[in-house]
């Protein structure tokens, strides 16, 4: 299937999906906190997402049975929201996307739940740098697995973390997932070249050991095999027409962590 381009009307209705994204990861950040379920997570994006008359791309995809994904410790990813309580020093990860008038929007961050343990928050901090070193590599021209190559160098730059093999980042407009596939790891300089029109959702997942994991008896729940515990961070961007990158589930738009990289992001879509 070939890559999706999008116009401009395209890519603003795919803003407006991605601020009600960033907006309610926001929310469910700052409620982040031990004694907090899981579930409650998923009621405050349900609430949300009614608020702004938006749609999730969630609830029934493949059967999922919630509008966020819930992944605690050495859940990964694709965790069910349930009456799981958090508890002090967890660790919470949180993916939650958004449909407005057909377009999508994506993005996942995690966070540690009271107490922070130094190297968890390592782990945090690692994951969440990657992804934006990624972006900040899928500039216009740029080929695609410069943005891989971004992510899988800075990781291994800052410790013995285990990149999962099996899932990536993807492409994203009239559907939540769309070619291109994107992987966290490989060399530079291969795959499509990137181009304006284009959108992608960037997510680099890794763990504390291991790389490898197994996905439990729910059939969701993506966990990893040594029991370490693993961080998922998430951003949808694209390239407008002026050829500047735009972060479309960043509530600034990635303006201020690009700009750590020198990069200008475009003001089409503010």
């Amino acid at each position: 299937m070939a890559i999706q381009i999008k116009t401009i009307d395209q890519l603003k209705l795919m803003r407006k999906a991605g601020l009600i994204v960033g907006q309610t990861l926001e929310l469910m950040r700052e409620a982040i906190t031990p004694g907090i379920t899981t579930n409650d997570l998923n009621q405050i994006a349900i609430k949300n997402l009614a608020a702004n008359g938006a749609k999730s791309n969630f609830l029934n995809y493949h059967g999922f049975p919630a509008v966020i994904c819930a992944s605690v410790n050495d859940e990964i990813v694709h965790g069910i929201p349930n009456d799981r309580v958090i508890n002090d020093g967890d660790i919470v990860s949180i993916d939650f996307g958004a449909i407005i008038e057909g377009w999508h929007g994506d993005a996942a961050f995690s966070i540690i739940a009271g107490t922070k343990n130094v190297d968890d928050q390592k782990l945090l901090d690692t994951c969440e740098e990657s992804m934006w070193r990624g972006i900040a590599a899928g500039k216009s021209g740029a080929k695609l697995t410069d943005i891989s190559y971004a992510i899988e160098n800075y990781i291994h730059s800052q410790g013995k973390y285990g990149i999962l093999r099996e899932y990536g980042g993807h492409g994203i407009g009239s559907e939540m997932h769309q070619e291109p596939h994107v992987l966290n790891f490989g060399a530079a300089g291969m795959g499509p070249e990137i181009k304006p029109g284009m959108a992608l959702a960037i997510e680099p997942m890794i763990t504390r050991g291991s790389p490898k994991t197994k996905v439990l008896s729910d059939e969701w729940t993506v966990v990893s095999q040594d029991g370490t515990r693993g961080a998922h961070f998430e951003h949808s961007y694209a390239i407008a027409p002026d050829e500047k990158p735009f972060v479309l589930t960043a509530i600034d738009g990635g303006a201020a962590k690009l700009a750590q990289f020198g990069i200008e992001i475009s003001t089409l879509l503010s």
